[in-house]
């Protein structure tokens, strides 16, 4: 690490990223140490280390926020409460600076525009080095479910890459 230690971070500013980290709040707990942590501010990589840290050091005490419901009759009427009708549902591979996750997405064409149906993670990039993937199991359950939608709909299923991870560089729309 570049020279800073969680000692050396004020101790208020501790407290509130402590808070944070217990509350499953990663990105906040980043952000007030990145914002707050001390002057010269503390750069983005190390503030994502030190709450990675306390993440490590707090594991038995974050109180993890319940994912949103991802079954398929919660899905449909996700999709049937959508302004307009989509003309696909697609499956597309994102990251943070957790690791890969796949979004669920209803798209339409004309104009180009997506809804987001659900984000699917099942880890961490940590999984990489633990030899545990692949297969992808977020690539499995986009696909299952984003093809189980589509039939609903009877609307074609798209997912570019759904055995490696990577930022889409062709989307359904450009299948046209």
């Amino acid at each position: 690490m570049a020279g800073i230690e969680w000692n050396e971070v004020p101790a208020d500013v501790r407290a509130r990223v402590d808070e944070l980290v217990i509350a499953d709040e990663w990105f906040g707990a980043v952000r007030e140490l990145w914002e707050n942590g001390r002057e010269p501010r503390i750069g983005l990589n190390d503030c994502q280390d030190l709450v990675y840290r306390r993440q490590v050091e707090l594991a038995d005490r974050i109180r993890h926020k319940p994912e949103p419901p991802r079954d398929l009759p919660t899905l449909i009427a996700a999709v049937e409460a959508l302004p307009r009708r989509p003309d696909a549902i697609e499956a597309l591979w994102d990251g943070d600076s957790r690791g890969w996750m796949t979004l669920l997405l209803a798209v339409t064409c004309a104009p180009r525009t997506e809804a987001g149906l659900a984000q699917i993670r099942h880890g961490g990039d940590l999984r990489l080095f633990n030899g545990q993937v692949p297969p992808w199991p977020e690539a499995q359950e986009a696909t299952e479910l984003g093809t189980a939608l589509a039939r609903h709909f009877d609307l074609p299923f798209f997912f570019h890459s759904p055995d490696t991870p990577e930022l889409p560089d062709v989307r359904w729309w450009d299948t046209l």
